[in-house]
């Protein structure tokens, strides 16, 4: 019996149904090649087959290093269709690194790129394990030409599709990253906020991928539920906020994510480079990963219209949402419960708060897409009670449902026995003109046991000196109690982030204290 359109969805096959339906409509954008959604599933088909001989079975590992570029969505609906277990890596890695994650996600396949290509030569000699090699766009000693592979093969609909998903590896901040097992399949969520406009909304929107697609929130957000509603898309590889209004306006982009430090950064450019490019088109712009300054967010709503909205959400899973009208009526949360979460807020007993008071922020697992850790029941275990799991992030609920959050508890200052959430101080010195980025941590304290110091990145025009550091502390007492404020501030070229747009604050902070 054929399968029905909702089945064929369901099994990673949305793009055969666009194909059938507009062969030649552009389904990828990108600056290394286009494809057509007929090209992009002839590909995916393919690519099945050719996995398939390689001897890669349903739940297998594919492990991907590769830019934001055609193949890599190649391999990701080969994944969805196939029933195999996409691992895409941070080409930022080191070789050793990579190998890690390739022997420990047990990974039949790694496909690399071949701008990579010494990274991914010396990853191949570091492999306990034996998987097949293909190279992308160019050659790389000891793989076979992904090229040559898919041209094998057929490239009609395969007949057994099979979900398929990912297991993507967790950033950390200590330790080995871990493998996140998700249940196959999407969040039905994702496809509904990128089809609501019309049944047809996809023939005419576009989604702008603006970060890497090994990561998940671009991966989820700006491609899986996109292209699962028939939109095409548009991919930036690296990011820059003036490309980004351009590319806006030429493509009229209708949907994209972005991370509150592009929102700043766009935020920051000259008002004449503000006003030169059109950005109507857009009709929706998600956002989070991390915290977002109010005065920050109210300004992006004022210049682009209330397109922006809101989720709080990690690999692992949970959910809150929160639209642009309601966030100017509760200015920093991150919104409500999504349809179907529960979100908790308990203390250190496990008991929970009262509204208002400040406690661990706890999600109750997905019956959709449960998590586990790869190989690590321990770390499962230990993130869960019962059938809640927690990230650490603290945060309150207010009396009508909608959550804020306050920080990382591993980011937790403790000065005098008082906690300082760091993203609060954060938050205030992005509002200085000087300001570029900013990370605020706690600094060894013979009597206080921690102070906190501000370490800024500066914008152009502006010079590290006593004056500008006396001045930011100022503007910060001007501000917030002064327990919180910096005691003193430190200048730096670069502050180092996660792709997800999140401070690495434990590098930053690790500087200050002995090893």
């Amino acid at each position: 019996m054929a399968l029905t359109g909702d089945e064929l969805i369901d099994r990673g096959m949305a793009t055969a149904l666009y194909a059938a339906a507009s062969p030649e409509r552009m389904a990828v954008l990108s600056p290394h090649g286009e494809r057509t959604f007929r090209e992009l599933n002839e590909h995916a088909n393919q690519l099945v087959r050719a996995l398939r001989s390689l001897g890669a079975g349903e739940g297998d590992t594919v492990a991907l290093v590769c830019r934001n570029r055609p193949e890599f969505i190649e391999v990701y609906e080969a994944a969805l269709r196939g029933g195999f277990r996409l691992t895409p890596i941070n080409w930022h890695l080191t070789a050793e690194e990579i190998a890690y994650i390739v022997d420990d996600s047990d990974a039949v396949v790694l496909i690399g790129d071949a701008f990579f290509g010494d990274t991914l030569v010396a990853t191949a000699k570091l492999l306990s394990s034996s998987p097949s090699l293909l190279a992308i766009g160019g050659d790389i000693d000891g793989f076979t030409s992904y090229d040559d592979t898919l041209a094998a093969h057929d490239a009609s609909d395969i007949d057994d599709p099979v979900a398929g998903g990912t297991m993507l590896y967790t950033s950390g901040t200590t330790g080995r990253p871990k493998g996140v097992r998700r249940a196959v399949g999407m969040a039905p969520g994702l496809y509904r906020l990128h089809s609501r406009n019309s049944p047809h909304a996809g023939e005419t929107n576009r989604s702008l991928v603006t970060g890497p697609l090994y990561h998940a929130a671009p991966l989820s957000i700006s491609l899986t539920a996109p292209l699962a509603a028939g939109l095409g898309l548009v991919l930036m590889d690296g990011w820059d906020p003036e490309d980004t209004l351009r590319v806006i306006e030429e493509h009229h982009i209708t949907h994209t994510h972005l991370v509150p430090i592009m929102f700043h950064r766009l935020l920051s450019l000259p008002d004449e480079v503000k006003t030169r490019y059109d950005v109507s088109s857009l009709k929706l712009v998600l956002h989070g990963a991390a915290p977002c300054p109010v005065d920050i967010k109210r300004r992006m709503i004022e210049w682009w219209g209330p397109v922006i909205e809101e989720y709080y959400a990690a690999t692992e899973g949970g959910g809150t949402y929160i639209t642009s009208k309601e966030w100017l009526n509760k200015p920093g949360s991150v919104g409500k419960a999504t349809p179907g979460a529960v979100v908790e807020i308990r203390d250190d007993e496990g008991n929970v708060t009262a509204p208002g008071d400040i406690g661990t922020v706890w999600f109750q697992r997905s019956a959709i897409e449960p998590f586990e850790y790869h190989k690590d029941a321990a770390k499962t275990a230990s993130v869960h009670r019962g059938n809640f799991f927690t990230l650490g992030d603290m945060g309150y609920v207010d009396e009508d449902g909608y959550v804020f959050l306050t920080g990382r508890s591993a980011e937790l200052i403790i000065s005098g026995g008082v906690n300082i959430y760091p993203a609060e101080i954060d938050a205030v010195l992005l509002e200085h003109p000087a300001v570029a980025d900013v990370a605020s941590v706690g600094i060894p304290n013979d009597e206080w046991g921690e102070e906190v110091k501000a370490v800024v990145e500066l914008r152009d025009g502006y010079e590290a000196s006593a004056d500008l550091e006396r001045e930011l502390v100022a503007f910060c007492r001007e501000r917030l109690a002064h327990f919180k404020c910096p005691h003193t501030v430190d200048f730096v070229d670069d502050l180092p982030r996660f792709e997800t747009g999140k401070i690495y604050r434990r590098l930053v902070r690790d500087r200050y204290w002995p090893s």
